[in-house]
């Protein structure tokens, strides 16, 4: 039994790599013409059956230059347009009205979905997967986000969190629902002795 146990130990597969031309530009891998080594079951089950990768042969490389032209000029132009968006953002400050106890701790919480929805509204298309938020903001502040645009390329935008308005107008209210049957009472006072009178 042991011998068995000792024989199995012995026969531990190493994982296999295999190297591939791509024919697609694939997110956090490549772009086409890159040879890339990854697992040969990513290979077998999913680069190669969706035709996403080829052998990298002589004859691959010179089918696929006119391609790796184009996606080079492509990717170019992508990150231009990153590094001219991350400048913008720079200069951006954005302002989102939450309900707030009197203290300035939020009711709920202000976090990626409501950042992206404001910087929206602003112009700047930004998706909340965009967005680097450790924690959601939970109570009235100024925070400093970090915007990550991909290739490397970040920038940050200014969050303002003020209280909302309908917040205050319902302190209010319930300040002069509070107000409002003391007032009464004397007024009621007031007229019962003028009935009397």
């Amino acid at each position: 039994m042991k011998l068995r146990s000792a024989a199995r130990a012995g026969r531990v597969k190493e994982k296999a790599n295999m190297k591939l031309l791509l024919t697609k530009d694939i997110q956090q891998l490549g772009i086409v013409g890159d040879v890339v080594e990854v697992s040969a079951g990513y290979a077998r089950n999913y680069l190669l059956p969706q035709h996403l990768g080829i052998e990298p042969t002589d004859a691959n490389f010179r089918a696929l230059a006119d391609e790796r032209k184009k996606a080079e000029e492509r990717r170019r132009t992508e990150r231009e347009a990153r590094m001219s968006q991350a400048e913008r953002l720079k200069e951006v400050e954005i302002t989102i009205a939450a309900a707030a106890n009197p203290e300035g701790v939020l009711y709920g919480s202000v976090g990626v979905r409501e950042i992206s929805s404001a910087l929206k509204e602003d112009g700047h298309q930004i998706e909340p997967g965009d967005i680097n938020l450790h924690t959601p903001i939970r109570e009235l502040d100024n925070v400093s986000v970090e915007i990550r645009l991909g290739d490397g390329i970040t920038s940050e935008v200014k969050v303002w969190v003020v209280r909302s308005h309908g917040t205050e107008d319902s302190d209010d209210e319930q300040q002069d629902d509070q107000a409002a049957p003391h007032a009464r009472t004397e007024a009621g006072e007031d007229g019962d002795s003028s009935d009397d009178s």
